[in-house]
């Protein structure tokens, strides 16, 4: 499993999350606590923001441990909003094409988990997209699919209820080709104004997501594991949840699949 932070508020130094805490984004790409695997070396990957509607950019394939560019940019870019994500690959080959965020317009997204059965679901969920977004594809995963999925169906305009039907149609697409629906979704993605994160599974076994302050002015941090060992301070967002962080701090909702839109589509 992949592990990822992200944050909105007050600007902040990349560095802030990704090198500097006990248990940062580098630690945790060659020592996760949380995860199934513990080392996450197929890649890494940042998006921010700044002064420009689409986000800044850079991946790569190596560890994000021995990259001494991302330590320099890191310590140098100052964002009000970022994501940043190390790989370790369940669909797609270590390649920079996918590794996450990925970005779409003035939108990235990152993911966490899996989508089960994705060799025998990925000709029926690209046939589902238009032109546009299909020739807007560049790399293999189920991560950048999905993502993709979701802003044609709506993602730019309701972020939340489009993710939901994305899910929902590659549920009810898996039962109806391999009899179970198994999706792991944690993800995290950005319009650059607002942040927001999902967890989710279709056995409520969700990898996890923690919350915490920071930054001062109801900035807040997302990840897929605490930073640090302060416990009080990191708040664990339950499955079946949806995070959005904004200018007034963080809210939180349920999540759960829609699917009665795609009935047709996924029969």
């Amino acid at each position: 499993m992949c592990r990822w932070a992200a944050y909105r508020g007050e600007p902040l130094f990349l560095e802030e999350l990704v090198i500097s805490p006990a248990h940062s984004l580098i630690e945790q790409s060659h020592c996760a606590t949380k995860a199934k695997t513990a080392t996450n070396a197929d890649g890494f990957g940042i998006a921010w923001y700044g002064d420009r509607p689409e986000p800044g950019r850079f991946r790569d394939v190596l560890p994000a441990w021995s990259d001494c560019n991302l330590k320099s940019l890191a310590r140098n870019v100052r964002s009000p909003l970022f994501l940043a994500h190390v790989r370790a690959a369940t669909h797609g080959s270590t390649r920079r094409d996918n590794c996450h965020p990925f970005v779409n317009g003035h939108w990235s997204f990152m993911h966490n988990g899996q989508i089960e059965h994705f060799e025998k679901l990925r000709r029926p969920m690209e046939a589902m997209l238009d032109d546009e977004h299909f020739h807007a594809r560049h790399g293999t995963t189920d991560s950048e699919l999905l993502f993709l999925l979701a802003l044609q169906l709506g993602l730019r305009e309701r972020p939340l209820e489009a993710m939901a039907e994305a899910v929902g149609f590659v549920e009810q697409l898996s039962t109806r080709l391999v009899g179970a629906a198994f999706v792991k979704l944690t993800a995290a993605f950005s319009d650059g104004e607002s942040l927001y994160a999902v967890r989710y599974a279709s056995d409520g076994q969700a990898p996890t997501l923690f919350a915490a302050p920071m930054g001062g002015k109801g900035g807040y941090c997302l990840v897929s594991e605490p930073l640090n060992d302060e416990k009080d301070t990191w708040v664990e967002i339950p499955s079946g949840s949806a995070v959005i962080v904004g200018k007034g701090g963080l809210d939180a909702a349920a999540f759960a699949p829609r699917i009665e839109r795609f009935s047709e589509a996924a029969e």
